[in-house]
C-alpha cells in the first residue's frame, strides 16, 4: 500500500497522504514520496492544479512523526528540519497552485506544509497548531516564517508560544485559511476552486504566482517593476492573444499554456 496516492479529478492532480493509522504523519520517506508525485504533476500538461490531502477524516497531516524524531541528535535534527523545509519551500515555489484540503489536524509539520501551500480550505472539524513549545522544540518546516507572513506577528506568537490549537472557525477570521466547508463538501470545494483554475491561461497563472512570490520578498518598487516585467513577457504568449481574441469575440478561450 502506497503512502502518498496520486489521481487526477478534472484537471486537478490530487495527492494524498496515506497513513491513517499514524494520523498522516509525515516521516522521510513520505516527503519523498510527496515530492516524487509533485515532479511527475508538474510534467502532466493536463493537469492546472494541485490538491493535497489526507486519508480518513481525523487528520490532514497531525505532524512529524515523532517516532523519527525522537532518536535524533543536534545535528540529526537539523537535517531533518532541513528536509522538511526543502519540501515545503517546494510546493511554496510551485508553478501550478496548490491547494490544501484540510480534513482533520494539521498539527506541527502538517500546519508547516498547509502554510506552504497556496490556498487552504478547511473542514469544520479541522483544527490548526504548532505544539512544538510542549515537546520542548520550534517548528522546523517554516512554520515561525510563514505564519506570520499569513496571520500577523502577534497572532503567530500568540499560537506559537502557547502551543494552543485553533478552530477552523479561528482560522479563518485569523486569514489562515480561505474557506470553512462541512467535511463532505471539502473535496467538492477544493476541486471547484481547482477548476477555475484550470480554465486561466496557464502561463498567466504561473507568472502570477512568481510576481506574487517574488513580490513578498522585495520591496514594493522592486516588486511593481518585477510585475511589470512579467505582465509584458505574457505578450509574447498565444495564450495572451487567445485570451484576448476570445473576450472580445464573447466566447470561452481555449488556452494551450503556449
Amino acid at each position: 500500500m502506497s503512502i502518498v496516492n496520486q489521481e487526477i479529478i478534472d484537471g486537478c492532480g490530487v495527492i494524498t497522504i496515506n497513513r491513517e493509522d499514524a494520523l498522516n504523519a509525515i516521516n522521510t520517506d513520505v516527503i519523498y514520496a510527496m515530492k516524487k508525485e509533485l515532479r511527475l504533476l508538474h510534467k502532466n500538461n493536463r493537469v492546472g492544479s494541485i490538491i493535497i490531502t489526507g486519508t480518513g477524516e481525523k487528520a490532514f497531516i497531525a505532524g512529524a512523526d515523532i517516532k523519527e524524531m525522537e532518536a535524533l541528535n543536534s545535528t540529526e535534527a537539523m537535517e531533518f528540519a532541513k528536509r522538511g523545509q526543502d519540501i515545503t519551500r517546494f510546493i511554496e515555489e510551485y508553478s501550478k497552485p496548490v491547494i490544501a484540503a484540510i480534513n482533520g489536524f494539521a498539527l506541527g509539520g502538517g500546519c508547516e506544509i498547509a502554510l506552504a501551500c497556496h490556498i487552504r480550505i478547511a473542514s469544520t472539524k479541522a483544527m490548526f497548531g504548532q505544539p512544538e513549545v510542549k515537546l520542548g522544540i520550534i517548528p522546523g518546516w517554516g512554520g515561525t516564517q510563514r505564519l506570520p507572513r499569513l496571520v500577523g506577528k502577534g497572532y503567530a506568537i500568540e499560537i506559537i508560544t502557547t502551543g494552543a490549537l485553533i478552530n477552523a472557525q479561528k482560522a479563518h477570521r485569523i486569514g489562515l485559511v480561505n474557506y470553512v466547508v462541512e467535511p463532505n463538501q471539502l473535496m467538492e470545494k477544493a476541486i471547484e476552486i481547482g477548476k477555475q483554475i484550470n480554465s486561466a491561461g496557464p502561463v498567466a497563472v504561473k507568472y502570477s504566482l512568481d510576481a506574487i512570490r517574488r513580490g513578498s520578498e522585495l520591496s514594493q518598487v522592486d516588486g511593481l517593476h518585477n510585475e511589470a516585467q512579467l505582465f509584458g513577457l505574457t505578450f509574447n504568449t498565444q495564450d495572451k492573444s487567445e485570451g484576448l481574441k476570445a473576450f472580445i469575440e464573447k466566447r470561452e478561450p481555449k488556452f494551450t499554456g503556449n
